[in-house]
């Protein structure tokens, strides 16, 4: 039983955890106050099909960042329009203010140039919270109006590291069960061995009836 626990979950553990759950270090402000220079995150794997506005990714942009990937908040996806007048409370995404509450000290735009861009589709707008600090997409409105393919999204952060760590978890339970079973197993055949009595050949045969 120990030993059929033990592989379910470690199997459990190897298919679940097929979304490639990695922890890495944040390396700029850019994402401050949300994430700090420093601070440990947790990501996972996903494809552009998977990209949520909202998300905070982690994106390989190397003519942006020459060296690691980009961590920054997807705001606009394909068909979506984002836009800012310099001056203005907030950005606004298809037309209504968007809120975001993530932001450092409630500056959406930090008094850079206004834009107004139309997002392709299979393309995504990216901003760091800390529009103070962060080389995002509104400082290369000339390069496809600042947006990014979604294919150069690697991982997306998560909030919640329930998850990883119940991954984690299970699968050193599962590598324990399997060593305590296996062990048990192996004591078992044994101690089987030991107390195993080989019958003389003379006792195997009956013996003769008295009449």
């Amino acid at each position: 039983m120990l030993l059929l626990a033990g592989i379910v979950l470690v199997t459990a553990g190897l298919v679940l955890g097929r979304g490639g759950h990695q922890a890495s270090e944040v390396g700029s402000g850019s994402m401050d106050p949300t994430y700090r220079q420093g601070d440990r995150i947790v990501t996972e794997e996903i494809g552009g099909d998977d990209i949520r506005r909202g998300d905070v990714v982690l994106s390989s942009i190397p003519e942006r960042v020459p060296e690691g990937l980009a961590l920054q908040r997807v705001v606009a996806l394909g068909g979506d329009r984002i836009a800012y007048r310099r001056g203005d409370a907030a950005l606004t995404l298809n037309g209504r203010p968007l809120d975001e509450p993530y932001v450092r000290a409630g500056e959406p735009g930090d008094g850079v140039t206004s834009f107004d861009v139309e997002v392709p589709e299979g393309r995504m707008f990216l901003l760091g919270d800390n529009r103070g600090n962060s080389r995002d997409s509104r400082y290369f409105l000339s390069e496809q109006s600042g947006t990014v393919a979604v294919g150069a999204v690697r991982a997306r952060v998560l909030d919640d590291w329930t998850v990883p760590v119940l991954l984690v978890a299970g699968g050193f339970v599962g590598v324990v069960l399997l060593l305590v079973g296996g062990g048990l197993g192996v004591a078992s055949l044994v101690a089987g061995r030991r107390k195993a009595v080989v019958t003389p050949e003379w006792a195997a045969t009956p013996p003769p009836q008295v009449r």
